[in-house]
């Protein structure tokens, strides 16, 4: 499968990372995720042989308790995804609802030809919706150290649903942030400097905690 952008599979990243980790097994490592990639992210720490190379893993928006348009789309999304899996919803468009604050930002990430701002293909949505679901079932089982950041006026994704997974998953380490009335692409409003630096200094408090318990909470 040729999946957007420089990637084509989803076996070939993990891989790599394996890869990059046996050539430099002093190096600490962390995921980060955005939104849909997000969801991607926080499925693959949840296998052990994954986790286990992780210092931690990093999700801003992500896409948790995403819900169809209707209930009839969810409920025919599996069927059609398998007979028309390229057909796109024509009232899907990416630039649809706001996601900074920052007119400049939107109009710098809109022009990068790897950003995909067409109509939504019915397999996309399906597979969103069922990774969706499935992190949502499992949120108890999460034990990998994670740093969840969400803006409060996100209409892409869910903020309840990043504070429900710091509130279930079992991991030792973990911390939220959200953002008061930020949108759904954090590094991309203006205060991403502010969010950058954030995330930075959860990564060295992870590290300067190695796996000592009871330092979770939220900033």
């Amino acid at each position: 499968m040729q999946l957007w952008g420089l990637c084509n599979g989803l076996d070939r990243p993990w891989w790599e990372r394996e890869k990059i980790k046996a050539e430099n097994p002093e190096i600490p490592c962390f995921l980060f995720g955005h939104s849909t990639g997000g969801a991607i992210v926080l499925k693959a720490a949840s296998y052990p042989h994954i986790e286990g190379m992780l210092e931690g893993i990093v999700l801003t928006s992500p896409a948790l308790r995403v819900k169809p348009a209707h209930p009839i789309v969810g409920a025919i999304a599996p069927l059609f995804s398998l007979v028309v899996p390229k057909y796109q919803f024509k009232g899907a468009n990416k630039r649809g609802i706001p996601v900074s604050r920052d007119p400049a930002a939107l109009l710098a990430k809109y022009s990068d030809p790897l950003v995909y701002t067409g109509p939504m293909r019915v397999r996309t949505g399906h597979e969103i919706l069922r990774i969706s679901s499935y992190l949502m079932r499992n949120l108890k089982s999460i034990t990998v150290p994670f740093f969840v950041l969400h803006g409060s006026a996100d209409k892409v994704t869910d903020p309840l649903a990043s504070q429900d997974m710091f509130n279930e998953a079992a991991s030792e380490f973990k911390d939220i942030k959200l953002y008061d009335g930020f949108l759904h692409d954090l590094l991309f409003e203006p205060e991403h400097e502010e969010i950058a630096q954030d995330i930075i200094d959860w990564m060295e408090k992870r590290l300067s905690a190695g796996n000592l318990e009871g330092v979770n909470g939220h900033w």
